[in-house]
């Protein structure tokens, strides 16, 4: 099938309509071979070329500039230099990877700039004398990366945005929460992450079940806020199975399979995998402690991939008809309004 890249510049040529690509589209989506859950991440080696050149660019002249004008200086021409060659590789060029490189270099360098500025300034008592305290920066910092992503998706409309965004957006919750009430313990905070977890994931489901069919720029979005949603989901709730990272038990191990496991079928509902990444660690860390109670600690580390690896691959063979039985064991409205409903997993 030819790639979405493709059709959009057979349009812009006025080779076909954009009706012809938009059926085009769907008579791809309907394809049973078709991969569900496809990301436009690397479209040729040229991406891949491209991305080193960013890195190989932009972290030698945020060396310089630091040299010459400081860490808030040296952060915010990183951050205008990553703007700059959005304006041509993303805009113009319209290659995968290095948009994505280069909204996350724009973001992550305009919070790390605005975080050291408003430190300075609370160590100065101005404007605000309680920024001076360690989430005060943090909030206000994100603050500015929200606005400047915000910025970056309505002039670039890099799906990746939006999770950043909604990452940054989050991080102040947290950080505000952290500064109203500094004594706050840490079962309040796991509980408000969840919170923003489950958030991040209905607004997800909310891109995914516009664009059913997967046809639109909506279903990256969607995978990149699910990809946000399932670790503020999954931490906090292995955080209050094993608190401090202690290891676990047979109890508590089996407890974090089950959330695992519990994971798995919203994914497979929802026919997204990313939502299965974040919890692979978790699931690792449960079978190493319970193969550790069996004794075998020469083969407990190869023994856990092993079996990861054996659960991924069984999953990703069976994908297809583990979805369509448990979509038809559901209630009729429910199966026909996930995306990819009943009628197209089978």
């Amino acid at each position: 099938m030819v790639s979405d890249r493709a059709l959009d510049l057979a349009v812009a040529q006025q080779i076909i309509t954009a009706e012809q690509a938009k059926r085009l589209r769907a008579l791809d989506a309907t394809d049973s071979e078709a991969d569900p859950e496809r990301l436009r991440f690397v479209s040729g080696f040229g991406d891949l070329f491209v991305a080193l050149g960013v890195g190989l660019f932009l972290i030698p002249a945020g060396l310089i500039a630091n040299r010459l004008v400081g860490p808030i200086g040296a952060w915010s021409i990183v951050a205008a230099l990553a703007w700059l060659l959005a304006e041509f590789f993303t805009r113009r060029r319209r290659v995968a990877l290095p948009s994505i490189v280069l909204v996350a270099v724009f973001m992550a360098s305009g919070f790390a700039a605005a975080s050291l500025f408003f430190r300075v300034a609370g160590d100065r008592s101005w404007p605000w004398p309680e920024v001076g305290q360690s989430p005060g920066p943090i909030l206000l910092a994100a603050f500015v990366a929200i606005v400047l992503g915000i910025a970056h998706y309505w002039r670039f409309r890099v799906p990746i945005t939006v999770a950043g965004a909604t990452a940054t957006l989050c991080l102040a919750i947290v950080a505000g929460a952290r500064l109203a009430f500094p004594g706050l313990p840490a079962p309040a905070i796991r509980a408000l992450i969840f919170a923003c977890g489950v958030a991040v994931f209905v607004l997800a489901m909310r891109f995914d079940i516009s664009d059913p069919a997967r046809q639109t720029r909506r279903t990256d979005i969607a995978f990149w806020l699910h990809l946000l949603a399932a670790p503020l989901i999954v931490h906090p709730l292995i955080g209050a199975i094993a608190p401090g990272g202690e290891s676990l038990d047979a109890a508590r191990a089996a407890a974090t399979l089950l959330v695992f496991l519990c994971l798995g079928a919203v994914a497979v509902l929802i026919d997204r995998r990313a939502l299965l990444v974040s919890g692979l660690a978790y699931a690792g860390f449960a079978l190493l402690s319970l193969i550790r109670q069996t004794g075998l600690t020469d083969l407990q580390s190869p023994i856990t991939v092993l079996a990861l690896g054996a659960f991924v691959l069984a999953l990703s063979a069976f994908w297809r008809p583990l979805r369509g039985a448990f979509l038809r064991r559901l209630p009729p409205w429910l199966a026909e309004r996930v995306p990819h409903p009943l009628v197209t997993s089978t």
